[in-house]
């Protein structure tokens, strides 16, 4: 079965296509600068030359159009036609209250999308502009939505609902909901089965995945469920990010307000794509040349660092107590992957826990691997992340009509 991926941002259209009977991928690439000046598309066809267009690409229908284009290519594609394709499943950032798993979509599930944007206006319009474009041009292939709040469904009320007025929460949705969903769950369900194979009781494991790239957010796992997570209401909130702030005394937003004249809009800017770690840096949103930088002796950039490990080793600890312990660590994404100075740094100070890591193994660790130091303590484990591979099962077993649960 050939499954597409699609990701929908709001100037850009990610894809992907795997072969489901080995989970290999056939084709990717990105459409950019949707609507804007220099559109292009990069496609990919394994064993095929990469290929670079500049075409004019006013809207996601016609991103996608160029998409199935590519991938139909006789030199450069991957599928003969569309009708090759087993289904397409989109990521969908806000699921709200209304999705707790991934579900074929329908009038009714766009609808719900639609009506979601609300609570992530950013994210939810763009990802339906992909849905109705892949609808469209391929209306054969069932589509299916995979959401980054689904796996957070399962978080109980005393760790979801804010300490504000409860109407709030009940008429509004204003409410934690979390992301990075979908990368939480893949990493949690091979972390299970690692400890599994150690004699960890499926139904007691309690894990702490820690998604660590340019957004950051950890997730408190317990017996395969979600039962606490960082991001809340929007990918703001929790831990410290390559342009986003994370926790902040919420008072401060009224003194930007009233005293420095700054507009609501100014704050949503100010936190979202001009804090983290380029906001206390001043040198960049990437990790790689904050450590690089912090190395030379750039004070901002060491602080910035430090803010960094500081605020992660405070969330597991409090995610280990919400647990009653902790049975493993897990690190992904592009600095939790790639960045053992990071995880040496966020680990360090963690051993009355039990987290200890090996130097040795953290600095050589370049795939899937146990960088614990100790047998019987808690397992530290670094697990690539594959958020496309994860949507693309989902769509399977959506349309084969398996329960998740």
């Amino acid at each position: 079965m050939l499954i597409l991926v699609v990701n929908a941002g709001s100037s850009s259209l990610k894809y992907q296509l795997i072969d489901m009977s080995n989970e290999q991928v056939l084709a990717k690439g990105i459409a950019e600068r949707i609507g804007e000046q220099g559109e292009s598309l990069t496609h990919e066809a394994t064993g095929k030359q990469k290929v670079k267009t500049k075409a004019h690409i006013p809207d996601h229908q016609a991103a996608m159009r160029l998409v199935f284009e590519a991938l139909m290519d006789p030199e450069t594609g991957a599928i003969r036609d569309v009708s090759d394709l087993s289904a397409i499943g989109h990521r969908v950032v806000h699921g709200g209250e209304s999705f707790s798993d991934s579900v074929l979509i329908d009038r009714k599930v766009i609808d719900t999308i639609e009506r979601l944007s609300e609570l992530a206006p950013l994210h939810n319009p763009p990802n339906l502009m992909g849905i109705r474009a892949a609808m469209k041009l391929a209306p054969q292939a069932p589509q299916v939505a995979v959401f980054d709040t689904a796996f957070h469904q399962t978080i109980p009320p005393y760790a979801y609902v804010y300490a504000l007025p409860y109407d709030l929460y009940s008429k509004h949705g204003i409410r934690r909901y979390g992301f990075h969903g979908t990368s939480h769950k893949y990493v949690a369900h091979r972390a299970r089965r690692i400890l599994e194979a150690l004699g960890v009781p499926r139904e007691s494991q309690r894990i702490i995945t820690c998604h660590l790239g340019n957004g950051v957010s950890f997730t408190a796992v317990k017996g395969g469920k979600s039962v606490d997570t960082s991001m809340g209401l929007t990918p703001v909130e929790g831990l410290v990010m390559g342009t986003r702030c994370g926790d902040i005394d919420p008072a401060i937003i009224p003194f930007l307000e009233k005293e420095l004249g700054y507009t609501a809009d100014d704050v949503d800017d100010l936190m979202n794509k001009k804090s983290g770690l380029l906001g206390v840096s001043g040198v960049s949103n990437d990790m790689r040349d904050v450590a690089s930088k912090a190395e030379a002796g750039h004070e901002r950039s060491k602080l910035a660092l430090d803010i960094f490990c500081y605020r992660a080793r405070k969330y597991i600890g409090a995610y280990a107590a919400g647990m009653g312990g902790l049975d493993a660590i897990v690190f992904t994404a592009g600095i939790g992957e790639h960045s053992p100075s990071v995880r040496a740094g966020i680990c360090s100070g963690l051993e009355f826990l039990g987290v200890r890591i090996d130097p040795e193994k953290n600095r050589n660790c370049d795939s899937e691997w146990d960088i614990s130091a100790d047998e019987r303590g808690v397992r530290v484990l670094v697990i690539p992340t594959n958020e496309e591979l994860a949507i693309a099962r989902e769509t399977i077993r959506v349309i084969s009509g398996v329960s998740d649960k």
